[in-house]
């Protein structure tokens, strides 16, 4: 068995992990990657690019399904599957290449490949042919997408999201379970590609929102376009043939059984630090198993021991990846001399339409951390003049901002040009700007940003209004005192 001695070691190749590796080896330390899987980032591969292709495509078979509100009447639509799905490819695999070619070009030996394990707090096994110790480990594992081994059993027509990209022609029919970020975004975009889709959610949960009011907005304008079955409960997933069969129960308790030719399941990822030994790492776990690490330095503990990216189960987003892994890289490479890196404000978005985003603080951690110190405003975009013309005229976003200070906290929206709006609102949290300070900013017209200044002052307003302080018991209200 070869022995390889490091500063840090850095056990997988992904977004999180290639930073890592970026920031010790910046540092001046001596540091590996450890990789068993294929290179190229899940981002890459099977994630954010080759979903908003298709995505793409969809949306330009949409515009034409659209056009006749314009007074435009294209003619015959004809969706052709495999060219589809064959650009759908070509350019995640021109993506993926790009992040391929930047790991083939670092040293040769400072890349292992296999899978890495625990044998001590400060010594690694990769597969059977290498010991590695390492002062400082970084845990880059990644995650991977959640699949029932009862559903699993009925075949490889049960399939998770990396699956649809590696398609050559779309198929008939499509049911999607679960109605987060993946399973409406791809769902959406198959339907729209000519699939027939049905979307099924054990609750009421429409991707990442929390706001009662905002999901129940999002909830009605998907609902207008797509099949979602809310409330349902998937019972069974049997082969009948060359399809699927799928037994759900709705919330009255009614089973219905219908065939579909896939049944993508997306409900979830779970984080891959199962196969590493962490009992051997010496580092404290959550009940799941997952190290519980401080998030300002991505530390385990006390330990020389760094989590980054999906592995810790905190935001699964290649942003957030890409800075945790940089600041678990650094931290590792001057342990003990660990110090909070940049987390930056929490923006999460879903490429659907009307597109979903959550700046800042959402309604459900607010609820949490300022129980009654918050403020809201809101803005309807059906009568917002520019996404009227545009016919892109429904949803709804909700601004938060704190009584007392004005500072504007966060805000959920599903809406047009929610990508972008999203995007101010986050730095403005970033920024600590008062609600105030954002509506002296300037607004053109007619742009669809003039929705967040009507929500602005709508929030302004109700800044004025605090609601009463709950009254303080006397300490001691006994006569004569």
């Amino acid at each position: 068995m070869n022995t390889i001695r490091c500063d840090v070691a850095v056990i997988g190749a992904g977004t999180a992990g290639l930073s890592a590796y970026r920031a010790a080896r910046a540092a001046g330390k001596h540091a590996v990657l450890i990789e068993g899987g294929p290179y190229g980032t899940t981002c890459a591969r099977v994630g954010c690019m080759p979903s908003k292709l298709l995505i793409s495509a969809a949306e330009a078979a949409h515009a034409l399904h659209a056009a006749p509100g314009f007074g435009v009447h294209p003619g015959a639509v004809r969706i052709d599957g495999p060219a589809v799905m064959d650009r759908v490819r070509r350019e995640r695999d021109r993506f993926a290449g790009f992040v391929v070619e930047n790991v083939e070009g670092l040293p040769a030996a400072d890349k292992i490949r296999g899978y890495a394990r625990f044998a001590a707090p400060d010594r690694l096994l990769v597969d059977d042919h290498t010991e590695v110790h390492a002062e400082r480990i970084v845990i880059a594992t990644g995650s991977t997408p959640i699949v029932p081994e009862e559903w699993a059993l009925a075949g490889p027509r049960v399939i998770h999201s990396d699956a649809v990209f590696e398609w050559t022609d779309l198929p008939a029919s499509v049911a999607v379970i679960g109605t987060g970020v993946i399973g409406l975004e791809l769902g959406q975009a198959l339907h729209r590609l000519g699939v027939r889709v049905a979307l099924y959610a054990r609750g009421n949960s429409v991707a990442q929102l929390s706001d009662p009011a905002v999901l129940a907005e999002a909830s009605s304008v998907l609902k207008r376009e797509l099949d979602i079955r809310f409330q349902s409960q998937v019972v069974s997933v049997r082969p009948d043939g060359e399809q699927l069969a799928l037994t759900t129960r709705d919330g009255a308790g009614n089973e219905q059984q219908e065939h579909y030719d896939y049944v993508l399941v997306a409900i979830g990822r779970v984080p891959n630090v199962q196969a590493l030994k962490l009992d051997l790492a010496g580092i404290e776990r959550d009940r799941r198993g997952v190290p519980l690490y401080d998030r300002t330095t991505m530390q385990c503990g006390t330990s020389p021991i760094f989590i980054a990216g999906d592995a810790n189960d905190e935001l699964p987003l290649l942003p957030e990846a890409a800075d945790q892994g940089k600041i678990a890289g650094h931290n590792a490479a001057l342990y003990p001399d660990v110090q909070p890196g940049l987390r930056r404000t929490p923006l999460a978005i879903a490429f659907t339409e009307p597109q979903i985003a959550t700046p800042g603080a959402g309604w459900r951690a607010l609820a949490h951390s300022h129980e009654g110190r918050f403020a809201v405003g809101e803005v309807s975009f059906g009568n917002q003049g520019r996404s009227r013309v545009m016919l892109q005229n429904q949803g709804m976003l909700r601004v938060y901002g704190e009584y007392g200070s004005g500072r504007f906290l966060g805000a959920e929206m599903i809406g047009p040009r929610a990508e972008h709006i999203g995007h101010l609102l986050a730095w403005a949290v970033q920024a600590g700007l008062t609600v105030s300070a954002m509506l002296d900013m300037p607004f053109y017209h007619p742009v669809v940003e003039e929705g967040v200044r009507t929500a602005l002052r709508d929030l302004a307003e109700a800044l004025k209004h605090p609601p009463p302080e709950p009254a303080q018991p006397c300490p001691d209200c006994t006569p004569g005192t």
